[in-house]
């Protein structure tokens, strides 16, 4: 890894760098970095954060507003990484993933632009990249046959025979097919066109299935010479790198091919409604009792405006941001929904704001009653005036955000661009998106005058641009999707000629000619095995062991935030505890404590934490795989003057949890609401957990935990008789096993805080009771599917291997990124027209497998998984094995930041998984050669050992699943 000594100098304001002109330097004094703002004489933007931190970042941001609903703009994100003139191999972009240690690479379009962003530690990384994002996004080939492959075309059913059905196909076609079967999505593309109706927002800019077919390639063109220019272009970069160099580069690769022009992507004002309007949508779905959601919104000011944009975010924060918020809590108590509607809340996304409130888990027809319940509940909130104690937690809330600096989830440096991004696009001050401390302070100000936020609700009440949009499961939506599908398709082609048809054939053997050469990928830059780190990461701790439990501290640069996880291993679970645990852990939380009910705790939470959590974790030691252990964690955060009443929140969790009736009802609602939306959204996962359930315990666990098996115990939980009743007394039963658990506390923090006192925790447990290891039934050994109101289907395939201490471990690993990168991807979807496919190998848990993502296929993708040792028998050589070995190299050493860095290194101490051991691990990693593949392929990835599982739209089972010797048990979710 190449990092800096030092942290260069920022330039002065003024100061030419080139073409460039410095326009304006800003500390940034929370982050401990500056702000430094350019622009170029052909009128492009800069920002460049300067940081003392080795994960540097890019990415170029270019507004795009899409008239119409054909996906252009989504489909030229896909199109221009599919080669470029330096390039100009299929897919660099792919191509790039497993040659670079990169930490985030990635290309997204919203409603209203498109932006590439990556990441990487390595400097020669970077340039690499950068040469690479340069030359897509600016000299993309756009060629026909990616429009085609990636955008829309029509296809025989057997390519090669025009008396076969015609079908449309594409990736993005079949992957917005896919997103447009979600409730969440459908909210979200009706609401942008109900608030705004005459602007770019009415549009779906991921492209409606139905309107994809509309795109030309003519018009995909088009779109890309009309926002793709350096005019209208918004970069970023990030990290300790020199600016100079980084300016250079990109001058150099793109600035100095181009000259001034002059792009108007503007968006208008909406121009405001003299009355409040209803909507309604539908999505495919058979959930009538509770499917629906109803959200009543309204548009505001503009979100560029830094005052308007801060008040209205701590405002939706008092309103909707925990269980006892005076509008949340209302909402939920009514009994009318389970959960708050997708959409709640202040959104800044568009150019002008908007705020939104709701319910889901509704029965159609119920708009009338939520818009009455919100607007009334919003009136008496007005009226009575917001307790000072509720705005200040939220602004506690806003000062911790403020400071922390976290890789967790996401990268730092990427979330720094999208802070900024939305005020400097939108014509706004960037600045006000990094540093919110004058803001602050006029907020504060005028909070001593008087009141701010109620005449803000008053204003919001009598504002008439306001829409109440009910969004609705149609059980009949799918099926005259499929219908409509096929009656445009027949529209479409209804003249076609013999000639028409020879052209459809002779265009498909030419996509699949091209798809399957092999693509001269020695022009792309690449990283070598003596780029990848041999160390594993050293993190310095001291433990004590006061009693029972065990105390690790870690001294961390925190920014003068305390972290702090008690992490607690079960004893002895008896079995029908254990479909209870990820209940109590999402509940416990979200309930009482101590003589609190959930409103107290949940405003004490907010008072004195960033937020605490409660999970349940599966874990085996490193050399066995049937050695089942059970964690439960509880974890928080806190300004470290706040952290001894984080101590207190975390104990009163774990000693003195409240559970009530009513509330766990409301809160087993919410949790099935949730559990069912994600799985349309993660359907591959599902699949993968369904078929890793058939081969050990871990799987079988985990599938108890969180897979589909969950789902099913929870509905049955809440829809049977006497389900909460018994869940109350196993909760129960929880809280007293939790008590004999083995502790284990971690805490992160600055060197002057990290003696805080945490005997209030320790004290709580005594005893010596073991460690418990679970061994649940696994499920009978079959093929598995689960039918849901989907378009498309998951499928996956899984193979039991060995732990994470076996020579073949490595190998393991380095098979899956091969696998990935060299076979699936192509295949699945380049071929197959599928959204994603892949290929997965967890070392800790010993599982190999391989899916598919929103996937037209079943019976084609089983094939694809079948034929994968074949294609080991290919031409194979160095570049795919240094390839897939950098790509799993990344696996083994992740981002981490101040928050989890120690966390990581203790509970992995802790686990076995030390850093020589690590260290062991990649040193084999780097050994592997292709023979090794072959082999550990032969030995574990073999028909006997499979298990398979798929979640998709209708029963599966055909002729051509038969000949592959897979019947699947079918059951509806």
């Amino acid at each position: 890894m190449t990092t800096l000594d030092s942290v260069p100098a920022a330039p002065r304001v003024g100061d030419h760098l080139g073409r460039y002109t410095v326009e304006r330097v800003e500390p940034l004094p929370e982050m401990q970095g500056t702000l430094v703002l350019l622009r170029h004489e052909l009128g492009a933007r800069h920002a460049h954060v300067i940081r003392a931190d080795d994960n540097a970042a890019f990415g170029v941001t270019f507004p795009t507003v899409p008239q119409d609903s054909t996906g252009v703009a989504h489909i030229l994100e896909h199109v221009v990484l599919m080669g470029s003139q330096r390039f100009p191999v299929p897919d660099p972009f792919f191509s790039m993933l497993p040659r670079s240690l990169n930490t985030f690479m990635n290309a997204m379009t919203a409603s209203d632009w498109t932006t590439y962003p990556f990441s990487t530690r390595n400097e020669k990384d970077f340039f690499n990249l950068l040469a690479v994002y340069l030359d897509a996004t600016f000299f993309p080939l756009m060629r026909y046959e990616s429009f085609r492959q990636d955008g829309h075309r029509f296809e025989f059913a057997t390519p090669d025979d025009p008396t076969t059905p015609l079908k449309l196909q594409g990736v993005v076609y079949n992957e917005m097919k896919g997103a447009m079967a979600s409730p969440g999505s459908v909210m979200w593309r009706a609401f942008g066109k109900a608030l705004y109706p005459d602007l770019t927002y009415a549009n779906n800019s991921g492209g409606a299935p139905e309107e994809i077919p509309n795109l030309t390639y003519e018009g995909l063109r088009a779109f890309h010479a009309a926002h793709y220019h350096p005019s209208n272009a918004f970069f970023y970069t990030y990290g300790q790198l020199p600016l100079a160099r980084i300016l250079d580069a990109i001058e150099n690769h793109v600035m100095a091919q181009f000259t001034p022009q002059t792009l108007d992507v503007s968006i208008p004002d909406q121009p405001a409604f003299d009355a409040p309007r209803h909507e309604s949508a539908v999505y495919p779905g058979t959930d009538v009792e509770r499917g629906a959601q109803v959200l009543v919104g309204w548009k505001l000011g503009h979100s560029s405006d830094p005052d308007l944009n801060l008040r209205w975010s701590v405002l939706s924060d008092v309103l909707l941001g925990n269980p006892a918020a005076p509008l949340t809590r209302p909402l939920i108590e009514s009994g009318l929904g389970s959960a708050l509607a997708d959409g709640s809340g202040y959104r800044d996304s568009f150019r002008e704001g908007a705020f939104a409130a709701g319910l889901k888990g509704l029965p159609a027809g119920k708009a009338a009653q939520v818009e009455t319940l919100v607007l009334r509940t919003l009136e008496e909130i007005a009226a009575q005036g917001i307790e000072p104690e509720l705005i200040e937690s939220s602004l506690h809330q806003f000062e911790i955000a403020q400071k922390e600096v976290s890789n967790s989830g996401y990268p730092y440096a990427l979330g720094v661009m999208f802070r900024l991004l939305g005020p400097w696009m939108q014509g706004g001050d960037p600045v006000t998106g990094l540093r919110l401390d004058a803001q602050l302070e006029r907020l504060r100000a005028d909070l001593a005058q008087g009141t701010v936020f109620e005449p803000m609700l008053e204003g919001l009440l009598a504002n008439p641009h306001r829409v109440t949009l009910e969004v609705a499961p149609d059980p009949a939506s799918a099926e005259r999707a499929e219908a409509d599908e096929a009656a445009l398709v027949e529209r479409l082609s209804a003249d076609f000629t013999d000639e028409d048809r020879a052209r459809i054939v002779a265009d498909s053997l030419r996509l699949k000619e091209l798809q399957g050469q092999e693509a001269d990928r020695s022009v792309l830059p690449t990283l070598g095995l003596e780029d990848i780190p041999t160390a594993a990461p050293a993190v310095t701790y001291h433990t004590e062991q006061p009693g029972r439990a065990r105390v690790a501290r870690a001294a961390q640069p925190t920014g003068g935030l305390t972290y702090l996880d008690v992490q607690l291993r079960l004893p002895a679970l008896p079995d029908d505890l254990l479909d209870a645990l990820p209940l109590y852990t999402f509940a416990v939380t979200r309930s009482g404590v101590a003589g609190q009910d959930y409103v107290s705790l949940a405003r004490r939470i907010e008072a004195v934490t960033g937020g605490v959590s409660a999970a349940v974790g599966v874990g085996t030691p490193p050399d066995d795989l049937n050695a089942v252990r059970l964690a439960v964690t509880f974890s928080g955060k806190a300004l470290a003057r706040n952290a001894p009443a984080l101590v207190g929140v975390l104990r009163d969790l774990i000693a003195a949890p409240d559970f009530t009736r009513d509330r766990l009802e409301q809160l087993l609602k919410q949790r099935l609401a949730g559990l069912k939306a994600s799985v349309v959204q993660a359907g591959n996962a599902y699949a993968e957990r369904l078929a890793a359930a058939q081969l050990n315990a871990t799987g079988a666990v985990q599938e108890r935990f969180s897979g589909l098996t969950a789902l099913a115990t929870l509905k049955a939980t809440v829809e049977g008789e006497g389900g909460l009743d018994d869940l109350l007394e196993r909760f129960g039963r929880l809280r007293d096993l939790i008590r004999t658990a083995e502790p284990l506390l971690a805490l992160t923090a600055t060197p002057d805080d990290l003696n805080l006192d945490l005997t209030p925790l320790t004290d709580l447990f005594s005893g010596d009771a073991p460690v418990g290891r679970p061994a649940p039934t696994l499920p009978t050994r079959a093929p598995q599917a689960r039918t849901t109101d989907v378009p498309v289907s998951y499928n996956a395939v899984a193979f039991p291997t060995v732990p994470y201490t076996h020579p073949d471990s490595p190998a393991l690993l380095v098979l899956s990124r091969v696998l990935r990168s060299e076979y699936l991807l192509p295949e699945l979807r380049e071929k197959g027209g599928a959204y994603g496919g892949a290929a997965s190998f967890d070392p800790r848990e010993g599982v190999f497998a391989m899916s598919s993502y929103r996937d037209p296929h079943v019976a084609r993708t089983f094939q694809v998984f079948k034929d994968a040792r074949t294609f080991l028998n290919g031409d194979l050589g160095e570049r795919e094995l240094t390839e897939a070995i950098l790509s799993a190299s990344k696996i083994l050493d992740p981002l981490t930041s101040p928050d989890t860095a120690g966390r990581r290194r203790i509970y992995g101490d802790h686990a076995g998984y030390t850093q020589d051991l690590e260290q062991t691990y990649k040193a084999r990693l780097l050994a592997v050669t292709l023979d090794d593949l072959r082999r550990v392929m032969d030995t574990y990835l073999t028909p006997e050992r499979a298990t398979y599982g798929v979640v998709t739209g209708r029963d599966p089972n055909s002729d051509d699943l038969a000949a592959l010797g897979l019947t699947f048990d079918v059951q509806a979710i």
